[in-house]
Order: structure tokens, then sequence, then C-alpha cells
């Protein structure tokens, strides 16, 4: 062999690793299809419109600050749990007995403080370390809903019933998603629910128990394989959930520009039979955030907004809203997609007829 060794050969012949973040040239050969549609997107505006262009880049920065801390929380956290083996700890609880497993993530998230985008590095964690969907499913849709800061902030604005409807709309409505989607289950659907290329559950958990090691190491730090798995995991999924929130900002942004208050409040207005349909298809596009839809409502039903349609607003574009449905599209696969749509958008036009009927009967 020329004087090489087979060894030689081999180790002449081997490709190098691959770094866990992906090289330039992958981001701008139309792999990348997210860094494509920012900069189409800041490329039209910046021909039709320039003197938004400022206006968007501050507010998708502003927005990125304000979430930060929840992203490289949960970035972390999940990263530590791949690399420590302790993911497998988390699918253990939440395998448990389906009732009470569903249950307590539905109330959990009803009461965790993570807004519709702050959960989404959550679930791709839990999805990844092979939590059964149900429960995930509870969590993800109940937590974008209620917080401790956002129940006071209701309270004040909207009146503590107001408030109280919402905090059981949420709990209601992760209950459902998460015992329909138990069902769902049952019947073989949403085998794999993560979108190719985000996590495959155990094949991953798997392949990569067999480089770091067997069992639980809490210090993962002192193994080298276990290290680089942390580090991976970081770059990887920050890069990913970076980049999709990044845009689900940019689209925001726009949105803030050019859906006026107003325009929500003429259509929204009022009291007939098709308002609260209304708000629900309306909290998709419309609907910022959270604490940004408090003195909004709190305006719309001194208008004369129904409070059965504010209801339905704040709840369905709380989950549903085009920033976190992105994040979500992203995440897992069109089936799993559409059924987080329609148990979201079912769960709020229910929570929003029964909410107006027990307050005008």
């Amino acid at each position: 062999m020329d004087g090489h060794s087979e060894s030689e050969v081999k180790i002449q012949t081997s490709s190098p690793p691959r770094p866990f973040l992906p090289t330039l040239q992958e981001r701008f050969a139309g792999i990348d299809k997210v860094v494509w549609a920012m900069a189409v997107l800041y490329l039209g505006l910046s021909l039709l419109a320039p003197d938004k262009v400022p206006e968007s880049l501050k507010f998708v920065a502003g927005a990125l600050v304000q979430i930060s801390p929840f992203l490289l929380f949960s970035i972390a956290v999940a990263a530590y749990a791949q690399a420590t083996g302790s993911e497998k700890l988390i699918q253990r609880i939440f395998s448990g007995k389906p009732v009470a497993t569903i249950t307590a993530a539905a109330l959990f998230g009803s009461l965790s403080p993570f807004c519709s985008c702050g959960v989404i590095p959550i679930v791709a964690g839990l999805l990844g370390a092979g939590v059964p969907l149900a429960p995930v499913m509870a969590f993800w849709i109940s937590s974008p809903l209620m917080d401790p800061e956002m129940f006071i902030l209701s309270a004040a604005a909207l009146g503590l019933p107001f408030t109280v409807a919402k905090t059981l709309a949420a709990f209601g409505i992760g209950l459902i998603g998460g015992f329909a989607t138990l069902a769902a289950v049952r019947i073989g659907w949403f085998h794999n629910p993560l979108s190719a290329g985000v996590g495959n559950g155990c094949e991953s958990s798997c392949s990569s128990e067999k480089k770091a090691g067997n069992g639980v190491l809490w210090r993962f730090w002192k193994e080298a394989p276990r290290r680089r798995k942390f580090t991976h995991s970081l770059g990887e999924n920050g890069w990913f959930l970076g980049k999709w929130l990044t845009l689900a900002f940019t689209i925001e942004s726009l949105m803030v520009a050019y859906i006026p208050a107003s325009l929500v409040a003429e259509w929204l207005g009022g009291d007939s039979w098709w308002t609260i349909p209304a708000a629900v298809a309306a909290g998709i596009p419309a609907y910022m955030n959270g604490f940004a839809a408090i003195p909004l409502m709190a305006g719309l039903i001194d208008m004369g907004m129904a409070e059965g349609a504010a209801l339905s607003f704040m709840v369905a574009g709380g989950v549903t809203s085009i920033p976190a449905a992105m994040a979500v599209f992203a995440l897992v696969r069109g089936q799993v997609f559409s059924w987080y749509l329609v148990i979201s958008l079912t769960g709020s036009l229910a929570a929003g007829i029964i909410y107006q009927t027990t307050i005008t009967g």
C-alpha cells in the first residue's frame, strides 16, 4: 500500500468531525431557509418602507433581550439533562400514570412563568428526551396563558372574575389537550412528533448514550464525551431556536407597525353572535404578548366588547399567535402542529362562550 499501513490510510481518508454549528457555506447555500427568509423580509422592507427597518430591528432586539433569560435557561437545562443523562429520569417521571402526569403538567403549565415563545425550548428538551407527547401537550398549551405576574396585572385591569376565568381556561384547555393527545397516541397517531433534524427521541439518546456513558452523572464535566455533548446541545438548540424566534419577532414587528389597535376595536367591539369566533380568529395575527393584551382588552371592554370575546382573544392569541405558531411549526411535524392548532382554537372558542354564558345567564 505504498508504504502506508491500513490504519494510516483510514486516518488520511476519514473526514474531520463536523462542528456543532452550521458552517457559513451551509447557512447561506440554500440549506438555512430561515436566514434567507429574514434577508428577503428586510430587503423588501428597505425598498418599500425604509423608515420601518430601524423600528423593526429595535423591536426584534428588545424582544430577544426580553426572552433571552428564559431561552438561555431552558436551553442550558435541556443541555444539562442530556449531558448528565438525567433526561431519562424526566422521561420516567412523565411516563407514570397518564391521568396524574397530564393533570400535573396542565396545573404546572397554568402557573409557570413562561410565555408562548419561552416555553418552546422546554418543550423541545422534553420531547427530545422521549417524554410522552400527552403531558407535554398539556403543559405546552396551558403554560403561555397565565403566570403569577400576569395574574396580578390582569386582576387589576380586568377584574378578578375575568382573571380567574382565564386561569381556569388555561388549566382546562391543557387538560383537554393532554387527554385528547393521549387518546390519539393510543390509536397510533404521533409516533414521532419532532420534525426531522430537531431530535429523534430514543434514537438520539441511545446513540449518544454510547458516546457519553451509561447512567446519570450530575457532574458531567468530569467526562470529556459528556462535555462535548453539552456543548453540542447548547449550540444546536441555541442556533435552531434563536433563528426561528428572530424570524418570528421580525414578523411580529411588522404586525405591530401595520395592525393598529383601533382596527381590532372596530371589528371586535360589540356583543354580536360572531364576536367570539371573530376574536378567536383575530387572536392569531393580532395578538402581541400577554402583558400588552391586558390594557388592550381592558380598553376594548370599556368600549363595549363582550368579555367572552376578550377572553377568547387572549387565550387564542396566547397559544397560537404567529410568533409562537412559527416556533411550534419548526419544532414538530405537520400532523402534531395541526393538532395543536385545532385543540387551542377549539378550546379558546369554548372558553369564551362558556364564560360569556356564565356572566350573562
